[in-house]
């Protein structure tokens, strides 16, 4: 068997009156994160964290903020494609282990849905996706409420 790790990181600016997209879950919040799909940084961090674990580039290789195909589009497509592309390799998933960097809103009350959407996307177990927030203590871009970070592990399998 074949056991690998992957990382993967997203940073997004906010901008006051934008939708809040975190996990597929739009945040009840004034300001949301600002990208060319819907920004929601904890899917892109998976997302590049699945894509790094099987050596497949970025998910800027694979959803180019050029390509006005992805415009706008749902993060959770981009994750089941990066799904599909790992099986092409013969992976298969194992688990999701990811952190959120934010000063607010607190997103303890989303993250049982976000693991559902996540769960439903990637066809792992709700027990095996991890989500986890902290803030920035006030400090930086993060502290000022200027932007919102996702760090994310991912193991994938092949037999």
């Amino acid at each position: 068997m074949k056991i690998k790790v992957g990382f993967g990181f997203d940073v997004h600016q906010m901008k006051i009156g934008h939708p809040f997209v975190l996990g597929g879950v739009t945040l009840d919040h004034y300001a949301g994160a600002f990208g060319h799909s819907d920004a929601d940084v904890l899917v892109h961090a998976i997302c590049d964290a699945i894509l790094g674990a099987a050596n497949l580039e970025d998910i800027g290789y694979h959803f180019p903020n050029t390509d006005p195909k992805w415009k706008g589009i749902s993060s959770l497509v981009l994750l089941k494609e990066c799904v599909r592309l790992i099986a092409e390799k013969g992976f298969a998933l194992g688990n999701i282990d990811a952190m959120l960097v934010l000063e607010a809103p607190k997103i303890k009350a989303y993250i049982p849905e976000m693991k559902a959407y996540l769960a439903d996307v990637t066809g792992l177990e709700i027990d095996d996706i991890s989500i986890k927030a902290t803030t920035n203590e006030t400090m930086g871009f993060i502290g000022r409420k200027e932007g919102v970070v996702a760090y994310a592990v991912c193991l994938i399998s092949k037999p």
